[in-house]
């Protein structure tokens, strides 16, 4: 169970020494073969924070990178794991951010999820550590694959714009949910931009307030009105903004579900999730999942992969079967 004030379902270890751990982990690596289980037992059980003295403690007592260790020990999923756990937070964004816009093809989702999903702090940790790892702009990146109405909401997120407060205008929430019945359901045609200005731009309590009161005007949720007036990327980052703004637990129990649900399995958007919220706030996702679902998010796991890629995948989901 996670310690108390705690979200996620990995917690401090406090019997935590790094240079045991680091003994772990080469003794697990030493001889023919690997012991994945010794390497689970040690990176799905400490935080991030603790991973990256296992990493010093690693190269202190061996001269070894562990990263290039492992790499070179590990494949498959059961590696992108390993090795995600071990990036500090930013660094695993900004490299999943950079893979998604690599090569041929952008994959838009994984754009969508993670800058729609973030906070302002976050986002400009993730566009500092960009530049520092790949010593390119992300923001410059992320334009040169984009483009049109998407493209320009991407950016306002990239600018960690929105308001931190939590005050709520009213006045203001009335004439935003009015722009945005006007910009959409009022007219022909649909003013993308005046959704952009709003949901990228406001508190998340001043827009639950708009979003009531967008009911309240039109009938409708503002989901709905989306689908409604919008398609593709577009429709796609708006609905996640808005999901996001709602209950972002349970924006992450969706793609979860998205990523396992029919033939085959969306690994790509499944580790990321797992690896990026195990210590955030797993154990608010884990009830939505269900509540979705019908089913435990470990049930969907356990069917759904297999081997020391499924045994990893539990440990960070909280092990148990809950």
């Amino acid at each position: 169970m996670a310690a108390m004030g705690t979200h996620g379902t990995i917690v401090v270890s406090e019997s935590f020494n790094p240079e045991a751990d680091a003994k772990k982990l080469r003794a697990a690596m030493k001889g023919i073969g690997t012991n994945e289980g010794a390497i689970i037992e040690v990176l799905a059980h400490r935080t991030n924070a603790q991973r990256q003295l296992i990493k010093e403690a690693f190269k202190r007592s061996f001269g070894k990178n562990l990263v290039d260790e492992l790499k070179s020990e590990l494949s498959g999923n059961f590696e992108k794991v390993v090795l995600g756990l071990l990036m500090p937070s930013p660094v695993y964004d900004a490299y999943e951010l950079k893979n998604a816009i690599k090569g041929a093809g952008t994959e838009e989702a994984c754009l969508i999820e993670i800058l729609a999903s973030r906070s302002g702090e976050e986002i400009e940790a993730i566009k500092a550590t960009y530049t520092k790892e790949y010593g390119r702009s992300l923001e410059e990146d992320i334009c040169g694959d984009t483009s049109g109405m998407f493209q320009r909401v991407l950016v306002s997120l990239l600018t960690a714009g929105r308001d931190r407060g939590s005050f709520v205008n009213e006045a203001q929430a009335l004439q935003d949910a009015k722009d945005i019945f006007e910009a959409g359901e009022a007219q022909w045609g649909t003013d993308e931009a005046t959704f952009l200005t709003v949901l990228c731009v406001r508190n998340r309590n001043h827009l639950l307030r708009v979003f009531q009161e967008y009911k309240r005007i039109s009938g409708r949720d503002i989901e709905e009105s989306i689908k409604r007036e919008m398609s593709g990327n577009l429709e796609n980052i708006f609905l996640a903004i808005v999901s996001c703004i709602r209950k972002k637990p349970a924006f992450f129990a969706e793609q979860l579900y998205k990523s396992m649900k029919g033939a085959g399995t969306a690994d790509s958007t499944l580790i990321r999730i797992m690896v990026s919220r195990a210590e955030v706030d797993m154990m608010y996702i884990k009830p939505e999942f269900a509540m979705l679902c019908g089913k435990s998010l470990h049930s969907y796991i356990k069917d759904d992969t297999s081997g020391d890629y499924r045994t990893i995948l539990l440990e960070l989901c909280g092990g148990g079967g809950k």
